[in-house]
C-alpha cells in the first residue's frame, strides 16, 4: 500500500504552474531529471512529517479519520464469520503488521511498506471483518517510536487511520466471498481483494490531495505506480504464506525473516539518499558562497546576482522547464559573474565606456566563471559550463564560443534575457536607471537577435503579473 502515515503523497512540486512547453529537453538529462525531483520530494515528506497537521489538511485527515471508523465499525460488529482464532494468533498478526510497517522504501514522497506479507494472510486467519481495525492498531503501533523520537507530530497519528482504508476493500471482498480457506482455488479472491485495495487506496489518496493540494488526482497515478507495483509483487508471496497457516495460524510470521531482509535494503536505501540530500545541501551552501564573495568583492555585482535570481527562477517556471533546469537556473543565477573577481575593479567600476581592450579583458568574466567552478566540480562544474554561455547571443554574435539559437543551454538563455533586464533597471555609475516600460521596449527590440524570443514573451509575462 501507499504509506500515507508515515510518508504521504506530496503534490506542491508537482502542481507547479507550467505555462508552456519546457524549451529544452534532452534524453541524457532524464535520469539526472528525475534523480533531482525525487531529492526535493523526498525532503519535503520528510519535513512535513514532524510539523503538524494544518489548515484542509487537518480537516480532511479528520473527516478521512472519522470516515474509516464509520465504516470499520459496523463491519466489525455486523459482517459474518465463521472463524475464531485465539487472541495470541490475532496479537501475532497485529505485531508483525506493525513492524512491517517500519520498513519504509522511499519512493518519491511516498513509501513502500512490506505490509502486503503479513496482510494478506491477515485476511485468510483472521475473521475479515476486524482485519481493517486490526490494520489501524497496527500501523498507530508502528508509528509511536516515531512519536517517541519527535520524528512525527502526535497530530499525524490520525494519518494512521486514513491510511487503513485500503484494508476494507479487500476485507468486503473476503467477507462477500464467504472466507474461503487460504488454497490456490482462492486466487479469484486474492485478484479481486487486490484490486479492491488499489482502488479505496487510490480513491482516498485521490480525495485528500485534491482538497488540501488542489491536485487534479490524475496527476497522482505516476507516482502512485510504482508503490503499488511492490504490493503487487509480494502479495503472491504473502497468499503463500497464508496457505502455509491453514494448518498452522503461528506459521503466519513466516514472512517477517524477508520482512527483516527487506528492512537491511531499506536503511541501505535510505543511507544513499541522505548522502545525495547531504551532497545537495553542500552544493548549496558553496554557491551561496561563492555569492557572498561575489557581493564582497562588488557590491553591485552581488545585490544584482542575487536579485536575478528571483526574476529567473519567474521565468523558468513560467516556461515549464524540468526540476533539473529549474536548479540549474537558481544557480547559474546566482553564479553567472562569479568570473568578474578575476576582473580588476577599475574595469568594472568605469564610469564611461570601455575601451576595446578593456572589452576583451571583461568579456574574459565568462571563461574565469566556468574555470573557478569547474575546479569545485559535480553539479556546480555543470553549472560552470552552463555560465560560460550567459553571454551569448540568439544571432551567434555573443561571446566567448560565438553559439546560436539552440545552441546555447536553455537556463544560459533565461539568465541571460532576466540579467540584461535587471542591468537596464538599475543605476549605474554610467547611466541612470531606465524605467519598466523602457526595459522592456529594449528587451522587444532585441527579441530573435540578442535574446530568445520564447524567453523574452515569459519575462513580459513575469514583469506584467508582477506590476501593480
Amino acid at each position: 500500500m501507499l504509506q500515507t502515515g508515515v510518508r504521504h503523497p506530496s503534490v506542491e512540486r508537482m502542481s507547479r504552474p507550467s505555462r508552456g512547453p519546457p524549451i529544452s529537453r534532452t534524453v541524457t538529462s532524464v535520469a539526472s531529471e528525475h534523480r533531482v525531483e525525487l531529492e526535493e520530494l523526498v525532503e519535503e515528506s520528510r519535513e512535513r512529517v514532524a510539523r503538524s497537521l494544518r489548515g484542509r489538511d487537518r480537516w480532511a485527515t479528520g473527516i478521512g479519520a472519522v470516515g474509516f471508523l464509520v465504516a470499520a465499525i459496523p463491519l466489525a460488529l455486523l459482517a459474518p464469520t465463521s472463524r475464531s482464532p485465539s487472541i495470541g494468533v490475532v496479537a501475532l498478526l497485529v505485531i508483525s503488521y506493525a513492524l512491517a510497517s517500519r520498513v519504509e522504501f522511499e519512493i518519491g514522497a511516498g513509501s513502500a511498506i512490506p505490509t502486503q506479507l503479513v496482510f494478506v494472510p491477515m485476511l485468510f486467519v483472521l475473521p475479515a471483518r476486524v482485519v481493517p481495525l486490526c490494520v489501524a492498531l497496527a500501523l498507530v503501533l508502528g508509528a509511536l517510536p516515531e512519536l517517541r523520537r519527535s520524528r512525527m507530530h502526535g497530530d499525524r497519528l490520525l494519518v494512521q487511520l486514513v491510511s487503513s482504508w485500503h484494508a476494507l476493500g479487500p476485507a468486503v471482498v473476503v467477507v462477500a466471498a464467504g472466507e474461503p480457506a487460504a488454497s490456490l482455488s482462492a486466487w479469484p479472491v486474492v485478484v479481486l481483494a487486490l484490486a479492491a485495495q488499489f482502488g479505496l487506496d487510490f480513491v482516498t489518496a485521490a480525495v485528500r490531495t485534491c482538497v488540501v493540494y488542489r491536485v487534479n488526482p490524475r496527476e497522482l497515478v505516476s507516482a502512485m505506480a510504482s508503490v503499488y507495483a511492490v504490493d503487487a509483487v509480494l502479495t503472491p508471496v504473502g497468499f503463500a504464506i497464508a496457505i502455509a497457516t491453514v494448518d498452522e495460524p503461528g506459521a503466519s510470521i513466516l514472512g517477517l525473516p524477508l520482512v527483516a531482509l527487506l528492512a537491511v535494503f531499506a536503511r541501505e536505501r535510505q543511507r544513499r539518499i541522505d548522502n545525495v540530500l547531504e551532497l545537495g545541501h553542500a552544493y548549496r551552501g558553496t554557491a551561496f558562497l561563492l555569492g557572498d564573495v561575489v557581493e564582497a568583492d562588488d557590491a553591485y555585482t552581488g545585490s544584482h546576482s542575487h536579485d536575478v535570481v528571483e526574476l529567473s527562477l519567474a521565468v523558468a517556471d513560467t516556461l515549464g522547464v524540468s526540476p533539473r533546469e529549474r536548479r540549474h537556473t537558481e544557480f547559474v543565477s546566482l553564479l553567472h559573474d562569479v568570473g568578474k573577481i578575476r576582473i580588476p575593479n577599475e574595469i568594472i567600476n568605469k564610469p564611461g565606456p570601455l575601451t576595446p581592450e578593456e572589452r576583451t579583458v571583461i568579456e574574459t568574466h565568462t571563461i574565469e566563471g566556468e574555470k573557478l567552478l569547474d575546479k569545485v566540480g559535480g553539479l556546480l562544474g555543470e553549472v560552470g559550463r552552463i555560465v560560460r554561455s550567459c553571454h551569448e547571443r540568439h544571432d551567434g554574435n555573443g561571446y566567448p564560443d560565438g553559439l546560436a539559437g539552440d545552441q546555447i543551454p536553455a537556463v544560459a538563455r533565461i539568465v541571460s534575457a532576466c540579467d540584461a533586464y535587471h542591468a537596464m533597471t538599475t543605476d549605474r555609475p554610467y547611466r541612470a536607471a531606465l524605467s519598466t516600460d523602457e526595459a522592456l521596449a529594449e528587451l522587444r527590440q532585441g527579441s530573435g537577435s540578442q535574446f530568445d524570443p520564447r524567453v523574452v514573451d515569459a519575462l513580459f509575462d513575469v514583469v506584467s503579473r508582477e506590476r501593480p
